[in-house]
């Protein structure tokens, strides 16, 4: 006869695979442009300059049943940056601001995850940028989730934050004038759950 110790160890055991299984594993769906990150700033206090990175890559895991435990990652190609200003844009990637040649990367990795509503939540994370890692937090909306109509299986986020450039030893960007010494981000990512991850992307 089973042990009462064995029985609650095993009945453990079983309640910790249940809540394995409910994780899901996402990749972002940049191969069909349904991820974008984009940033702004203030250009001398009289309007806002936007831009974008092009190329970058990630997943995500989220498991309804346990949302802290929910991750992401992105790794960005930052001399894909694209401002939509040709000669602006090499400077940007020139060694006097982002240097793409010395930091071709900049990385997010989730440290933790905290849901503050039905649909919202915090995450924060180590953000590295030109060389320079820095804990930061940003507002999250859950978008949705579902079926698609390829027979796959997707789920999106929506995620703003905020940086100061000079604390990432970008400090050109103070020749903008006081107004620009923050650069706001956002992240818009669709996710097709990996099991998923064999279908046409579109």
């Amino acid at each position: 006869m089973q042990s009462l110790k064995t029985i609650l160890f095993a009945g453990l055991l079983s309640l910790v695979s249940l809540s394995t299984a409910q994780a899901e594993d996402y990749i972002l769906d940049t191969e069909g442009t349904h991820a974008f990150i984009q940033f702004k700033i203030k250009h001398l206090g009289f309007s806002w300059l936007y831009g974008q990175f092009n190329q970058f890559s990630g997943n995500f895991s989220y498991d309804e049943a346990n949302p802290t435990a929910s991750k992401i990652n992105v790794e960005i190609d930052v001399s894909s940056l694209y401002s939509n200003h040709a000669k602006r844009d090499k400077h940007l990637r020139s060694d006097a601001f982002l240097d793409v040649k010395a930091f071709p990367t900049a990385t997010f990795v989730s440290t933790s995850f905290k849901e503050t509503g039905e649909d919202t939540a915090i995450v924060q994370g180590d953000f590295t940028l030109h060389g320079v890692t820095k804990n930061i937090t940003l507002n999250v909306e859950h978008i949705g989730h579902g079926k698609d109509p390829w027979g796959g299986y997707r789920r999106g986020f929506y995620g703003t934050t905020s940086i100061k450039p000079a604390e990432f030893g970008l400090k050109d960007m103070d020749k903008l004038g006081p107004h620009s010494t923050e650069l706001f981000l956002e992240l818009s990512i669709e996710g097709i759950r990996q099991s998923e991850s064999d279908n046409v992307l579109r």
